[in-house]
């Protein structure tokens, strides 16, 4: 068995090149793989936290049981008593739905809540964009809860909105969504496998497109 150490190094390695095939075929020799990803979500400035959150949703769909068991680490993480910001861990959950509704579809109405929170906001409703662009059947409840987000007086939050949204294909946001059209303060996006440096404007712009083709 190979030591944590190379593991890792073998992990870091298949983000870097997002070999999510490999990733997973990792997760099939090795029980730790979903536990070590873990380890990458504590910087969302650094690429490999998003590829890492990504891996976690595909470990997920084709070995659910390695997944499972960091549900409640997650959850932990999210509470208030856990002293702890809970980087990534919002985040996780949606993507951990994404790959495998199963795993969390009890604890959905909880994304309300993480949506209160300072610091789970902004993960949370990244994360709701990546289940909705796969299952916004199940965001029922929590989309109209998102529309807000699209006045706040953080550019991040306006752009995480929007994105999700747009991933949803929530219309009913449409109007609310156009008046970002002259928006453009900046925001950092993990979208199609890169981090992306966009506006709020452009942002806005592809939701409304993505609304349209819907």
């Amino acid at each position: 068995m190979k030591t944590r150490r190379a593991l890792r190094e073998q992990i870091t390695s298949l983000l870097r090149e997002a070999d999510y095939p490999g990733l997973t075929a990792l997760a099939a020799e090795d029980q730790r793989v979903g536990d070590i990803l873990m380890q990458y979500l504590y910087d969302p400035g650094d690429l490999l936290h998003w590829r890492a959150l990504e891996g976690l949703g595909r470990v997920a769909g084709t070995h659910p049981d390695q997944v499972q068991k960091l549900i409640n680490r997650l959850l932990w993480l999210l509470n208030e008593d856990s002293a702890s910001t809970g980087w990534g861990a919002a985040s996780a959950l949606g993507e951990i739905g994404r790959g495998n509704v199963s795993l969390i579809k009890e604890i959905i109405p909880m994304f309300c809540g993480f949506l209160e929170g300072e610091f789970s906001r902004g993960p949370m409703l990244w994360g709701i964009g990546r289940m909705a662009e796969v299952r916004p059947e199940l965001l029922d409840e929590v989309l109209p809860m998102l529309v807000p987000f699209l006045t706040s007086n953080e550019a991040q939050e306006r752009g995480l909105a929007a994105w999700a949204l747009g991933k949803a294909g929530y219309g009913m946001a449409a109007a609310e969504i156009e008046t970002l059209l002259n928006d453009d303060r900046p925001v950092s996006i993990y979208d199609r496998g890169e981090l992306r440096r966009i506006t709020v404007a452009e942002v806005g712009r592809e939701a409304l497109a993505s609304l349209k083709q819907g």
